[in-house]
Formats: structure tokens, C-alpha cells, sequence
């Protein structure tokens, strides 16, 4: 079970992180999120992460220059596209990246997940409708699919506590947390996190 923190503002919780077992970091690019940071302190957590940790950048509708000015600071391995982006979108910049679907009733999931054939991964977060993700919400997990073919992160109101039960009713390749291990908005909880990375690991 691979395990993204995402969220991450501070490099002193991108290494807490790690060193608990995370395999991937999320850094927000969202202004309007609690949890963005700018170009400048994303370069610095990702200089400071060890290799082999996967350093995923989240947008929302994101101007391509802005992609663009992100990829050129920072060393992402990973896009997270977390709004309305179309395939052509997320594809012009040839790197690696997962679609974000966002289970409003009656969406299609095979159907939203077919438009982004060359997705590396699809990530399933609740929904709601003025707010593109971190809501803390969960949603029905029994609505995962299952043996779809491709690689699902399961999102959306996670923590310690439910995370076991998320993953035994929704059998995801990943987990995804923000608000779930922290203190407040953008600043990780140690303890949470990794409490968390331990429930989700030791299913």
C-alpha cells in the first residue's frame, strides 16, 4: 500500500514524513487552498527530500505558464490535476500525472476514467461542490471499482482511524491524507502522520 502526504508546507514535515514511511508528497499549488506554497519553499522541501520519494504537484485549473513556472523551480515527478483539465491538458507536459475525479452522485467513474486513457493513476476524493478537495469528507467506498486496470488513490476524509476499513472496502493501490494528520491547516501532526502511515501499511 503506497501512501501519499499531501499538504506539505514546511520541510521539517516533508522529512517527518518520510522518515514514517510516506512514498509520495503532495505539494499544493492552489492559491486558494490553506496549503499552497509558492515556488520558492516548494524548491526547497523538494531539495531537501531523499531520492526515491515521489514529489507530486497539485493544480486546479491551472494556467499552462503556471505549470510551466512550477516544473522550471521545482523537480516534480509527478502532476496532480485536480479541477476540470481535459486529457489534452494534462498531457502537454509530458510528465507523468493523475487525474483527480471528484464522487459527486451519478458520475460515471469507468466513464470520467476512460477521457484520461494515458493517466498514470486516478485519485477518487469526495466531493463538494465550492471546494476542489481537503474537505475532510468522505464518500461511498463501495463506488470504487474494482479491476478497472488502472491504479486508484483512494482520497477523502481519511485518518488513522478509518483508513484501515477505507482500504479493506475500496482495495485502492494508495492512500491519499491531508487534513487528516494535522494540527491545523498545512502544519502536520508527527504523531498523526505517523499513525496513519502505520494503519494504512499494516492492513
Amino acid at each position: 500500500m503506497q501512501v501519499k502526504i499531501c499538504g506539505i508546507t514546511r520541510v521539517e514535515d516533508a522529512l517527518g514524513a518520510v522518515d514514517a514511511g510516506a512514498d509520495a508528497l503532495g505539494l499544493v499549488f492552489y492559491k486558494a487552498s490553506p496549503r499552497y506554497i509558492g515556488f520558492q519553499t516548494a524548491a526547497a522541501i523538494a531539495a531537501a527530500v531523499p531520492p526515491f520519494v515521489i514529489l507530486t504537484g497539485l493544480f486546479v485549473d491551472a494556467a499552462q505558464s503556471e505549470v510551466d513556472q512550477a516544473l522550471e523551480c521545482v523537480p516534480l515527478n509527478l502532476l496532480q490535476f485536480h479541477g476540470e483539465e481535459g486529457a489534452r491538458y494534462c498531457e502537454q507536459f509530458r510528465r507523468p500525472y493523475i487525474k483527480a475525479l471528484r464522487m459527486r452522485e451519478g458520475l460515471d467513474v469507468s466513464a470520467a476514467m476512460a477521457q484520461h486513457p494515458r493517466a498514470r493513476g486516478f485519485l477518487l476524493d469526495a466531493y463538494c461542490p465550492s471546494v476542489p478537495g481537503g474537505t475532510g469528507a468522505t464518500f461511498d467506498w463501495d463506488r470504487v471499482p474494482q479491476n478497472s486496470g488502472c491504479p486508484i488513490v483512494l482520497a477523502g476524509g481519511l485518518k488513522a482511524e478509518n483508513v484501515a476499513a477505507a482500504i479493506a472496502a475500496a482495495r485502492p493501490q494508495g492512500v491519499d491524507v491531508s487534513g487528516g494528520v494535522e494540527q491545523s491547516p498545512g502544519l502536520k501532526d508527527p504523531r498523526k502522520v505517523s499513525a496513519f502511515i502505520r494503519a494504512a501499511k499494516g492492513h
